[in-house]
């Protein structure tokens, strides 16, 4: 039995995977959310309660943990996530289940260069302080534990994310795309599901575990190359791009908290920001999917023809 905690677009979609794989899945949240599948229970679990996430966990092989922040911003991230773990970990290492988690790219400390598995880790302060040192407690807890690392999600039920809601429904709709940054500088973007599948895989075989693995994810794009991919795929026109300069967020950020959590990453999105995933491919046997597919079933799910549970 495997337990998912959190039904966003990854961990909607890995209980979706394992369950079409024959595995029986429990997924926990608050809400009692998930995919209808004879082989998914959903449960209303607080994943940050101790005594609620033992009982749920009891028995499980694995245990992917997919529940962020309430808010994408630092002091959401320190107060919240740091407990979170801590609290699956106990509970996965009581059960002696193995604990994966979708990790971003933030920790890197050396993001001008094409990112392996191999570059530092240490970047500090802010949102990817934080995630360094999420890093770190992973590392240093009794349980087993595997970290993936993902460029910026694409895919159904992505909305929250650069080439999610903000991207697909101006395209939808024949209207301008304004990206954040440079629309020219490539990007590493990583559809779901490949996501999905990669922690699937590194749950299965123990001699990955306590490490850091990247999903697959195809050559690095433009932000205009993704969204030209994704207006193609669905068959309509190229859409007009542009983007918001690196300075007009920076100054909006004096004002606004929200802005200024945004600029934080805007190095991202104004040079190239690569990651190269062929050793983790290599030993996981995956590939990622061809972007051509992975935009056709993107838009399919926007246009509803494909929806289900969002």
């Amino acid at each position: 039995m495997y337990v998912v905690t959190g039904a966003g677009p990854v961990g909607y979609t890995i209980a979706e995977q394992l369950a079409g794989l024959g595995h029986p899945v429990r997924v926990l949240t608050r809400s009692g959310s998930g995919p209808d599948h004879p082989l998914v229970e959903k449960m209303r679990v607080d994943a940050s309660d101790p005594d609620q996430l033992k009982e749920a966990v009891a028995g499980a092989t694995a245990v992917f943990h997919c529940i962020h922040g309430s808010a994408y911003r630092a002091a959401a991230w320190a107060a919240e996530l740091p407990q979170a773990e801590q609290v699956v970990m106990d509970a996965a290492a009581a059960a002696g289940a193995v604990v994966v988690f979708p990790e971003s790219l933030y920790s890197y400390s050396e993001p001008e260069r094409i990112m392996t598995e191999s570059s530092h880790r240490e970047a500090a302060g802010g949102k990817r302080g934080i995630r360094t040192a999420l890093l770190k407690a992973r590392r240093e807890h009794a349980a087993n534990t595997v970290s993936v690392v993902a460029g910026d999600f694409f895919g159904p039920r992505v909305k929250m994310a650069h080439a999610g809601e903000r991207m697909v429904t101006p395209i939808l709709s024949g209207k301008r795309l304004q990206f954040i940054g440079s629309a020219n500088q490539p990007h590493s973007f990583t559809y779901v599901p490949d996501l999905a599948a990669s922690m699937i895989a590194a749950a299965g075989k123990p001699e990955v575990w306590n490490s850091v693995l990247h999903a697959p994810t195809g050559a690095a794009v433009t932000q205009r190359e993704i969204a030209v991919a994704h207006a193609r795929a669905a068959g309509l026109t190229t859409p007009k791009v542009s983007a918001v300069p690196g300075w007009v967020l920076r100054a909006a950020g004096l004002v606004s908290t929200d802005m200024r959590e945004l600029a934080e990453l805007l190095y991202q999105f104004e040079r190239p920001f690569v990651m190269d995933s062929s050793e983790s491919q290599r030993i996981l046997g995956l590939d990622p999917t061809p972007l051509p597919e992975a935009a056709a079933t993107t838009m399919a799910w926007w246009r509803g023809a494909d929806r289900g549970n969002s």
